[in-house]
């Protein structure tokens, strides 16, 4: 089972950074890597069941939401190649936020994991999530 894992620090409580990542709905804090978000049906961006399209390429379902231990688990239900339909099935990603040791910041883990024959998406999921995690994290130094 392919799998990607990427982590960082951000210099700020882990409830400023929730309120960042705990709706599934806004991706505004990563204006470099999603140009577009377009929300699909009626259900909150905080609530599991939320569904979402990324860049006109990604289409996602919040699967699970953890306001208390500010986690989420998302699927990737269609994407562009080499996460596409075809070659890949059962991809999840899962967003972590727990304090730094100071317990004056946030160390955020993002993994992702899914079934297919080929490697080929991990390199292409990873730089994909160390964007997004320098994206999170520069928008905190503004």
């Amino acid at each position: 089972m392919p799998s990607t894992f990427q982590s960082i620090d951000i210099d700020a409580p882990v409830n400023e950074v929730w309120e960042k990542l705990g709706n599934f709905h806004d991706m505004s804090w990563a204006p470099n890597v999603i140009t577009k978000l377009d929300m699909v049906g009626d259900i909150d961006g905080s609530e599991a069941g939320a569904k979402r399209i990324l860049n006109d390429a990604f289409h996602e379902t919040l699967v699970e939401i953890d306001h208390d231990s500010a986690c989420l688990k998302y699927s990737i239900d269609y994407g562009p190649s080499p996460v596409s339909r075809d070659e890949v099935t059962n991809y999840y990603g899962l967003v972590t936020l727990s304090p730094t040791a100071d317990e004056k910041g946030t160390h955020v883990e993002w993994t992702s994991s899914w079934d297919s024959n080929k490697e080929d998406a991990v390199e292409f999921c990873h730089g994909i999530y160390v964007a997004l995690l320098e994206e999170l994290a520069n928008s905190f130094k503004q």
